[in-house]
């Protein structure tokens, strides 16, 4: 696919899931002040890349992306939850989020953490809620059981609270991606294995396509390690350095910055050797990859 035609795919399915996101928080039958703190970071922006994913994975099966609307819209809902909770004064204590005010700064923390809760809780309402003729219910619960696992304490939970420990230590590079595999791979994985499992993949597939995320989701990180030294500000939407003003080790810091752009390559490359087995329409997929590996922010 050439630029145009995922300039195109990308437009479509990010306003398809941010028009959702916003009906579906507003309609709630709920106080008002939490769902304007909800929907404050749920429309903060951001690439959507885990939307994106999503969507890429149901078109190489020829399938419409409009099947995974509420998937999709589930894991944006974690993944900013998460990033509330992550700003928090007693987690990493950050003014901004995506050029904006963080959650708390607006509303408070009591206000920042129930919404985070919200949002966590109600994705797995919005998949439950989905129509059974678009995904049956057997893969419903699936959906719902792998992204408990994605998101919770062997997921992405699990990976903050050893990042968490691995503040002011010397990590080794086993730790660190163990690290940045749950924090940060788990929901990213789930989001192509749920488009997956939504097109109906067999076993196989899933397992070539957990292997692309895995490496996706490593080169991702990598990426954000080495934005976070060299990064421009005010594209980035966040403060640069804090890492190394937390004392957290990073691949820069572990690899030296020429070892992390080389890693950051071979997990690159590894990701498209996965799409390149299988005789499905990637292309998408090939696209959204090399944004992870070249974006700025």
């Amino acid at each position: 696919m050439n630029k145009v035609g995922f300039t195109t795919f990308s437009k479509k399915y990010k306003e398809l899931v941010e028009a959702y996101l916003k009906e579906s928080v507003s309609q709630l039958s709920a106080p008002t002040q939490i769902k304007e703190a909800m929907l404050y970071s749920l429309e903060a922006g951001g690439k959507r890349i885990r939307p994106l994913l999503l969507f890429a994975t149901l078109e190489a099966f020829g399938k419409k992306g409009e099947l995974g609307i509420e998937a999709a819209a589930a894991i944006e809902m974690i993944h900013t939850y998460s990033l509330i909770h992550d700003d928090l004064p007693s987690m990493d204590n950050d003014d901004l989020r995506r050029g904006k005010p963080t959650n708390h700064k607006v509303f408070g923390e009591a206000y920042a953490i129930l919404a985070g809760d919200a949002l966590l809780t109600y994705s797995f309402q919005v998949i439950s809620s989905a129509s059974s003729e678009a995904i049956p219910t057997e893969v419903k619960i699936q959906l719902i059981t792998e992204l408990a696992k994605a998101s919770g304490a062997e997921g992405m939970v699990g990976g903050q609270v050893a990042d968490m420990d691995g503040e002011g230590k010397d990590l080794s590079l086993d730790e660190l991606e163990y690290i940045h595999i749950h924090k940060t791979g788990k929901l990213l994985a789930y989001s192509v294995v749920a488009g997956a499992m939504i097109a109906g993949a067999n076993n196989q597939l899933l397992e070539k396509f957990t292997t692309f995320a895995h490496h996706l989701g490593l080169a991702f990180q990598i990426r954000d390690d080495i934005l976070d030294l060299e990064g421009d500000q005010e594209i980035i939407g966040k403060k640069v350095g804090s890492d190394e003003q937390n004392n957290k080790s990073t691949y820069p810091s572990l690899l030296t910055m020429e070892g992390a752009r080389q890693s950051l390559l071979e997990h690159i490359t590894l990701a498209k050797d996965a799409l390149n087995s299988m005789e499905l329409e990637t292309e998408i997929l090939k696209e959204i990859t090399d944004l992870v590996a070249n974006r700025n922010h």
